[in-house]
């Protein structure tokens, strides 16, 4: 860590630096420290072939955003441009996932960016992407656990059907456009904790039946979205691709501010660029691979080919269907809570809604699975460096060899949250928690060709440094186009971490011990 960098935080934070001298927290873990843990008898099972790779990145991509976040996107930001806010966020996740393939070729172990960070920019950084990363996985299992419910009670409400009311949502709400909370009369969101619960007993069964699992979810919601570009085709009429952009081609904010574009309700920009930064969650996702890297088969190869290849074909899909629903209805008219399947609704297509409903509970399964699969994988990387209690966050089960204990942890964390909060207040969290963890890797990428050159690296960035800066610069965009707020939360959620990484994780750091 350049010693300016040292100076400025020792000066920033000078009550900290008489007690804890935190300039031994920019060490960095050896990458041949990295590579012989690999070769340690502790380890997961490598059970994951290629395909079950791009299976679990394509279980964790395709799901809220290609089922709801389009209907939102299109009728309030950028209306049938939306494709191209596909494209861009599409673009901009293509740059960062070059830049995990290479180090998940280089370093195929738990952690993802944590354990990337670790290498090249040190201790404290990689204690912070990895409490981000715990913020990521965290918060958007919830909100996807919430949103498993929402459709859950609409299918079997198709049927005449349906649960007491006090069970049916959180009971508390927040109405982002007032800033009000108010209570709702209900007690709880059962079926959230349902299938909160019902995923963590997949889960800590073992890495191969929920892999599994996943690939047959897969198989049925590829199914249903094919089914939606080429039926929906049918009823395409170009006119309704007019205006093409009626919000404009721009939309980026600076802390809350407008700097480009227009504005819209409650001053937020709107745009093709605020719609990017809108639908960036749904490509949440590819990254979760890189959690996966010490469960996969000739991790070198395979792990590289099944983030791009999934990143790549849910890009394909997710603006194949964007195009399809914006021509279907007037962008005005597409309904913003359940976009596809009342747009073949409002076409006539009334069948449609039966098969489009079971196919989004079907995702956002899958993508709720992935998710939680990959929170303790993170835990499992920081206690094995002595940052967290390893006696709970780094057991492994002995029969199923899989981090038992914090995946049983992070299942009633999932289901407290999505059953008792307003996940509204929260869910923009899981795009800035995630673009910050892209900027990490894509500077990694240009630290380590620097320090490292030697490194043998199966799959290497092209165009290098070009895609990395991009990577860097396209996030950054991405990540000034949210509003205000959520940097306010980010940055308390960081110093929490901060705070526990004084008093616990630099003492018990293995580093730490190995130095003494």
């Amino acid at each position: 860590m350049p010693s300016f960098v040292q100076e400025w935080f020792f000066l920033s934070f000078p009550s900290i630096n008489p007690i804890v001298p935190l300039k031994n927290s920019f060490r960095k873990k050896p990458l041949a420290l990295l590579i012989e843990e690999m070769k340690s008898e502790h380890r997961l099972n490598r059970v994951l072939g290629p395909l079950a790779l791009t299976s679990l990145g394509i279980g964790a991509i395709i799901g809220t955003g290609i089922f709801v976040l389009i209907g939102v996107a299109a009728h309030d930001k950028a209306g049938p441009a939306v494709t191209l806010s596909f494209a861009i966020a599409g673009l901009a996740c293509i740059f960062a996932a070059l830049c995990y393939a290479e180090f998940a070729s280089m370093v195929p172990v738990a952690g993802s960016a944590y354990t990337y960070a670790y290498a090249t920019l040190g201790e404290l950084f990689a204690w912070i992407i990895g409490w981000d990363l715990i913020l990521e996985y965290g918060i958007a299992s919830a909100s996807v656990a919430h949103g498993w419910s929402h459709y859950f009670q609409d299918f079997i409400g198709i049927f005449g059907l349906g649960i007491p009311f006090v069970f049916t949502k959180a009971p508390i709400d927040f109405d982002p456009s007032t800033g009000v909370m108010s209570m709702t009369g209900a007690w709880l969101d059962l079926p959230a904790v349902a299938i909160a619960l019902i995923v963590t007993t997949v889960l800590v069964k073992g890495i191969k039946e929920s892999a599994g699992f996943n690939a047959g979810m897969v198989i049925v919601k590829v199914a249903i979205v094919l089914l939606v570009i080429f039926l929906g085709a049918m009823y395409v009429k170009p006119e309704n691709w007019l205006p093409f952009a009626p919000f404009g081609y721009s939309g980026i904010s600076l802390f809350g501010h407008t700097i480009a574009g227009d504005t819209g309700a409650q001053g937020a920009p709107v745009g093709v660029l605020a719609g990017a930064a809108m639908i960036f969650y749904a490509y949440i996702g590819f990254d979760s691979i890189s959690t996966h890297a010490e469960e996969a088969k000739d991790p070198n190869r395979t792990v590289p080919f099944a983030i791009i290849a999934s990143l790549l074909i849910c890009t394909v899909l997710y603006i194949a269907v964007a195009a399809v629903i914006t021509g279907m209805l007037p962008y005005n008219q597409i309904n913003i809570d359940a976009p596809v399947s009342n747009a073949f609704k409002q076409v006539g297509i009334g069948w449609a809604q039966f098969v489009i409903s079971l196919g989004a509970i079907t995702g956002i399964t899958s993508v709720l699975l992935v998710l939680m699969l990959s929170q303790p994988r993170i835990f499992l990387a920081m206690a094995r460096d002595g940052l967290l209690p390893k006696s709970f966050f780094g057991a492994v089960h002995e029969k199923f060899r899989t981090p038992w204990k914090s995946t049983i942890m992070t299942g009633f964390f999932v289901a407290l949250l999505s059953a008792a909060l307003p996940l509204r207040l929260l869910a923009e969290l899981v795009n800035i928690g995630t673009l910050f963890a892209f900027v990490i890797v894509c500077g990694a990428v240009l630290i380590m060709r620097k320090s490292h050159p030697d490194v043998e690296r199966p799959f290497k960035v092209p165009l290098v440094p070009f895609v990395p800066v991009m990577g860097i610069l396209t996030c950054l965009v991405l990540m000034f186009s949210l509003p205000a707020e959520n940097w306010y939360r980010l940055v308390v959620w960081l110093i929490i971490g901060l705070l526990i990484y004084i008093f616990y994780g630099r003492k018990h750091s293995i580093l730490n011990h190995t130095e003494k």
